[in-house]
């Protein structure tokens, strides 16, 4: 048989005394007087038969048995503080939280969103960016848009797409005194660098393309996110290195062009992940098979 649950009031009490080594802060906390504290955890003391605090004279301290104790229950009050957080959380059904790149949002997922809103217009989704990594414990977020290679422990990738890297640029860069018709010429153009993750792509692709990669350290113009590079690219100030994921809307609208058919396949590529505890929610599933669904070639 199962040992009877003892009073949560006392609970509280030892937790909140427990953590503050002081009756009268715990008092403070949970707004009631240091004497209903000092009954709270006299009483819990005769329910579990086992003294948890050593009290001298200014000072309060915990037995073992209590340092044991201690983990247990304050897991237990944390579960319930979230079990309760979601439990009034409004809409909760009804809101999905994308995480994602500002540049991916930008380039990529919002110019998609209008036909998904189209099909499930009860879902209310809303997407935050972060370069961080997301952190799916705290419950704010749904699923995110992750790159890398699909292996996270604890969470569902689903493969969205792999990017191609190729130098990129306004199809006036195509004329001009220097007009761009091969790759060494673009000892003679400024090239566009991102930072954030991005660094590398000028290297990488100069190696692959069998230039020297001092071509890269030549002076050019820097910015700390991609969707800003590529728009200085569009803009006709130099050339800069795109992604398939980031540039194939300004592609196939004329903005840009490719000079050159030089590409290098990225080792990794971008993935909708979730944990897998939620990864059956509803407004999720419906907004995982729409995305599929859309980066699929179309016939």
């Amino acid at each position: 048989m199962s040992a009877r649950l003892p009073s949560l009031n006392g609970l509280r009490a030892f937790e909140s005394a427990a953590r503050h080594l002081s009756f009268t802060n715990a008092a403070a906390e949970l707004n009631v007087t240091q004497t209903a504290i000092s009954h709270q955890i006299k009483r819990l003391e005769e329910e579990l038969g086992i003294p948890l605090f050593i009290r001298q004279n200014r000072a309060l301290a915990l037995t073992p048995q209590a340092r044991d104790y201690l983990p247990g229950v304050r897991a237990a009050f944390n579960d319930l503080r979230l079990a309760t957080d979601r439990l009034l959380r409004k809409d909760n059904d009804h809101v999905l939280t994308v995480s994602t790149l500002a540049s991916l949002a930008a380039k990529w997922l919002l110019p998609k969103l209008s036909a998904f809103q189209a099909a499930h217009p009860n879902i209310d989704v809303r997407i935050t960016t972060s370069t961080g990594m997301v952190d799916f414990k705290s419950g704010d977020v749904d699923a995110a848009i992750r790159y890398g290679r699909g292996h996270w422990p604890g969470l569902r990738a689903d493969w969205l797409t792999a990017d191609q890297l190729f130098p990129v640029c306004s199809p006036a860069l195509l004329q001009g005194d220097w007009p761009l018709r091969t790759p060494q010429d673009l000892a003679h153009h400024t090239l566009l660098h991102s930072s954030g993750g991005y660094d590398d792509d000028w290297r990488l692709w100069l190696t692959a393309a069998g230039l020297p990669t001092d071509i890269s350290k030549q002076p050019g113009l820097s910015f700390d996110m991609i969707f800003m590079t590529l728009q200085a690219a569009i803009d006709g100030l130099g050339v800069a290195v795109g992604r398939t994921t980031y540039v194939e809307g300004d592609l196939a609208n004329g903005r840009l062009v490719v000079p050159f058919q030089i590409s290098l396949p990225a080792d990794a590529g971008f993935y909708l992940v979730s944990p897998e505890t939620a990864s059956h929610a509803p407004k999720l599933v419906a907004f995982r098979e729409w995305l599929l669904a859309a980066v699929q070639p179309k016939a």
